[in-house]
Parts: C-alpha cells; sequence; structure tokens
C-alpha cells in the first residue's frame, strides 16, 4: 500500500489525534478470521503489527489473496459506505496487533464534525481505489489468459 493510503500520512494530525482516542488495542492470532464477505462491516482496523490477508471468493475455487496488509495500514473499508457489507475477507497471516475501531461511532464523529468526515471519507475511499486495482491485477494475473492486468 502506498504511503499517502496509510494512516499516519492519510489523515491531518488533528483528525489522525481525535479518531486514535476511541481506538481499542486488540491482538489477533494467527489463522484468525477477521471478516467475511457479506457479513455486516460494523468495525474497522489499523495494522499495527503483523500481516494480515485480504482474500475474495472465487467460485469453483480457492479464495484468492488479493493483497497482505502491514503496519500502519487500513484493514476494513466497507464500514463507510452502505449497505456495510464486507466485500472481502481477512485473515491473520501472523500474529497481528491492531487498534480497532467502532465503525458506528466513527460514522457519528464524522456527521458531527464534517470536516473530519470528510477527510475519513477521503482516506476510505483511497484506500478503497487501491483495493480495487489491486484486486483486479491479482484476478488477472490468477485467471487471465495471458497473465497480468497491469497497466504499463
Amino acid at each position: 500500500m502506498t504511503s499517502t493510503t496509510a494512516l499516519s500520512a492519510a489523515l491531518p494530525g488533528d483528525h489522525r489525534e481525535c479518531l486514535m482516542r476511541i481506538a481499542r488495542e486488540v491482538s489477533v492470532a494467527e489463522g484468525t478470521r477477521l471478516f467475511e464477505e457479506g457479513r455486516r462491516a460494523d468495525r474497522f482496523w489499523i495494522v499495527r503489527t503483523g500481516t494480515v490477508s485480504l482474500d475474495l471468493r472465487v467460485p469453483g475455487r480457492r479464495a484468492a489473496v488479493i493483497e497482505t496488509l502491514g503496519h500502519g495500514e487500513l484493514l476494513g473499508c466497507s464500514w463507510h459506505f452502505p449497505p456495510r457489507l464486507w466485500q472481502l475477507g481477512a485473515e491473520a497471516a501472523t500474529p497481528v496487533r491492531a487498534w480497532e475501531f467502532d465503525a458506528d461511532r466513527v460514522r457519528e464523529m464524522c456527521a458531527h464534525d464534517p470536516e473530519f468526515g470528510r477527510s475519513v471519507g477521503d482516506w476510505v475511499g483511497r484506500v478503497l481505489a487501491h483495493r480495487l486495482h489491486t484486486a483486479r491485477v491479482r484476478l488477472l494475473d490468477l485467471y487471465a489468459p495471458h497473465g497480468s492486468g497491469r497497466l504499463l
């Protein structure tokens, strides 16, 4: 992931501090599923240590790993936009420590402070655009007859 989509570069300092005031530290064991496609997206995380694999179900095949996330990266975007259902799955590839956020509370903060809301929305939108591109390239690498869909 690019540094512009990691929390440290994505939000202005005062908005980052506001968000971090409601963070809850969590630990996740290797192999734990954090979320599944199609289920309710009610929280998100910022990875502190370890790695998390994002995957996508492919009919008739094993789930395809789309991207691996690490330190400072946002895990979970679906909480921000209706219908608020996970569009990917996620599994801890290693033991993970993360900050966890309650999505309802963050959306309330966004509604209460429109400037904060625009910052968060822009950040989540940039991450979402990055993930969409990454998923497209990965699926073409795996399943297209001539390989990668990387644009030159």
